[in-house]
């Protein structure tokens, strides 16, 4: 077993549109800026990895085009996920731990702005049985959000509390698309309102990855992955408690999180309502301090706001704010995906 580490993060600022951006634009500052953290130079790195979706670009192998803000040549060992920048972290840190590389960089982008996102996302459900009923995310979320409210583990002011606080934490964050106070707004779809939505937006992130004396020649206070699991719901929603995520349970047990409590929880709770479950779900208490960059409900680049979790969390490591970080990222309809990584700091190494 190797030491891996997150040695830097980087991300764009996150807006409702750049439509005088391509892919590229929107990544290659991102790119500069997290291998400019590390010294490094891209023919330096020992594997790419990136997630991200071609249903949202509308085009077949898009991800192709993203790597001219990588440079792949000379050639260069890469892979691509199609999924939130998480899962290519994933990814990314089994190559490491397996001896074939001792850096990575990954990355993932999101644009979301050009098509309706909510129509989208409906091809990511059971194509036989759900997906041609057209039933879009939001209604989905607002499914799971009732069966919680009438099992008693949440009520309208609850929800409106989460996303307040995540609204007033991201004052604090400056890539953040929504800040301060935000209006609780109409009901979307009953009984979510429009603060327990995630904002629209466009955006991306990069994180490096090392292994033992690499790391900690790249980075004063590497964010050491102590543990990193994920584990996937059955494909259908009928068959599953949306109240509960047990993926995510046993995600956490596998990667450690239970073994001693963390200090920060960067949670990918796209709405107020997941919060919620993932809450139950990690057992996470009033210790823990709850997405303090604001979380999904601040900035949610769809494909790299899982990423992002695990990048803000280990960047309050970096700064010597935290000292044992659970960082999780989802995808997929109601929690139907669920990664989680415990990060612990250089003083926590053991």
């Amino acid at each position: 077993m190797r030491d891996v580490a997150i040695v830097a993060f980087a991300q764009s600022p996150h807006r409702r549109r750049t439509d005088e951006l391509s892919e590229v634009d929107l990544l290659m500052p991102v790119l500069h800026e997290v291998l400019g953290a590390t010294g490094l130079k891209a023919n330096e790195i020992g594997f790419t990895c990136s997630g991200s979706a071609d249903y949202l670009a509308g085009r077949a192998f898009s991800f192709t085009m993203a790597l001219d803000g990588v440079g792949a040549h000379p050639p260069i060992s890469e892979s691509h996920v199609e999924m939130d920048g998480a899962w290519a972290l994933y990814e990314a840190w089994v190559k490491i731990m397996t001896g074939e590389a001792d850096t990575a960089l990954v990355y993932s982008y999101g644009k979301s702005s050009p098509g309706e996102v909510r129509d989208v996302l409906t091809r990511q459900l059971d194509p036989y049985y759900l997906a041609p009923l057209w039933p879009d995310s939001v209604s989905l979320a607002a499914l799971q959000a009732q069966a919680l409210i009438d099992a008693g583990d949440t009520d309208a002011a609850a929800l409106a509390s989460i996303a307040a606080r995540s609204r007033a934490e991201a004052t604090a964050n400056p890539y953040a698309q929504l800040t301060g106070d935000v209006p609780a707004g109409d009901h979307l779809v009953h009984p979510l309102r429009t603060g327990d939505c995630p904002p629209i937006g466009d955006g991306a992130a990069a994180v490096v990855l090392a292994a033992g004396d690499t790391a900690r020649a790249l980075c004063a206070r590497p964010a050491w992955i102590r543990g990193i699991d994920h584990r996937i719901e059955a494909h259908s929603l009928g068959v599953r408690d949306l109240t509960d995520s047990p993926s995510t349970r046993l995600a956490a047990q596998h990667a450690g999180a239970f073994e001693r409590p963390v200090d920060t929880a960067e949670l990918h709770a796209p709405f107020t309502s997941q919060e919620v479950v993932l809450r139950k779900a990690l057992g996470l208490g009033g210790d823990t301090r709850i997405n303090p960059s604001g979380g999904a409900l601040a900035a949610n680049p769809i494909m790299a706001a899982g990423l992002i979790r695990l990048g803000e969390a280990a960047a309050r490591i970096h700064r010597g704010e935290s000292d044992r970080a659970l960082a999780h990222a989802t995808s997929g309809p109601c929690l139907q995906q669920n990664l989680v990584a415990v990060l612990e700091g250089e003083s926590a190494h053991v």
